[in-house]
């Protein structure tokens, strides 16, 4: 046995006699190539989706601050309609307007009869003016807007001698 471990030793010398002396540089070198390429590419990588998850950041808030705007814009357009949509309100434009409250309302039923007495509106007889001895105010002399059409209602709007000829429902502006 001694004489084989000689044998391969002197066997292994003479390969290490073939091989170069130093460390291959020319086999590590496409390695050390590829690990720089790998890792600069995935730093690259992860800056550009950093700056893409940024930017989609930003525009993230600045889509949240418009919905907020617009809900807030919303809600002021929801609570203005609900404010001229209430029973008074409407009550109170169609007063301006010179509408008066209908009579008792009469239903036609699809076959063609009539259910109830259909009325005319009539306006309420307006109310006299105070005389200019009890106020102390000359007689032509107005003293206020006008008479109110109900407790804590605008007041009506001023009416026109009554002419035969003109139609009993006031006619819209512009028509």
């Amino acid at each position: 046995m001694s004489t084989a471990g000689k044998q391969l030793r002197g066997r292994a010398a003479r390969l290490a006699r073939l091989m170069p002396a130093g460390p291959s540089n020319a086999a590590r070198t496409p390695f050390v190539l590829l690990v720089v390429v790998l890792l600069g590419g995935g730093l690259i990588t992860l800056l550009l989706l950093n700056s893409s998850l940024n930017e989609g950041s930003f525009e993230l808030s600045e889509l949240k601050r418009k919905t907020t705007e617009l809900t807030d814009e919303q809600q002021a357009l929801q609570r203005d309609v609900d404010s001229r949509s209430a029973p008074d309100a409407l009550e109170r434009r169609a007063a301006e307007l010179g509408m008066v409250p209908g009579s008792g309302p009469a239903f036609v039923d699809p076959d063609g009869t009539v259910r109830g007495v259909p009325g005319r509106a009539s306006a309420p007889p307006p109310e006299p003016e105070p005389s200019a001895s009890a106020t102390g105010t000359p007689s032509g002399t107005p003293t206020g807007p006008g008479p109110l059409t109900g407790p804590g209602r605008s007041p009506a709007p001023p009416t026109a001698p009554a002419d035969e000829s003109a139609p009993s429902a006031p006619t819209p502006p512009g028509r």
